[in-house]
């Protein structure tokens, strides 16, 4: 039976782009960076829960042809790839001034759903991404 998930994936057109966003600003860190046969094997997490990684792959060879990662890196930049990553936060109103401060891209401020207080943002891509402070049940 499945015991755990360990990695997702997403599409990044750039890996060290993508690291100095993931890493420089959202403080992610590197779990691996390497060559991996024909690609670069870049994965990283949050500090302390290096369980769950996230796969920051380039759009390409070998697992598509260039003209289908051509379409991909288009989606992304759309936003429509289906990249999302979804985080909490003890202090959305808190985290959410720190992100801003750091000149990261806010799509939604902050607002109460009952459930919680969530916003979004994207990563220099398109991908989206959502911090919570969700409520106790």
């Amino acid at each position: 039976m499945l015991k755990s998930l360990t990695i997702t994936q997403m599409y990044v057109p750039d890996q060290d782009e993508a690291l100095d966003f993931y890493v420089g600003k959202l403080g992610f860190e590197v779990t691996n960076d390497m060559e991996f046969g024909p690609m670069r094997w870049l994965t990283i997490a949050l500090p302390g829960q290096h369980d769950r990684a996230v796969l920051l792959e380039q759009a390409g060879p070998p697992s598509m042809s260039d003209e289908t990662a051509s379409q991909v890196r288009e989606l992304i930049s759309k936003g429509a790839a289906g990249g999302h990553l979804f985080f909490q936060t003890d202090d959305a109103w808190k985290t959410h001034a720190e992100l801003k401060e750091r000149g990261l891209e806010i799509t939604e401020e902050p607002v109460d759903r009952g459930y919680g207080v969530d916003f979004g943002l994207r990563d220099p891509f398109g991908n989206h991404l959502r911090v919570a402070q969700m409520n106790p049940r």
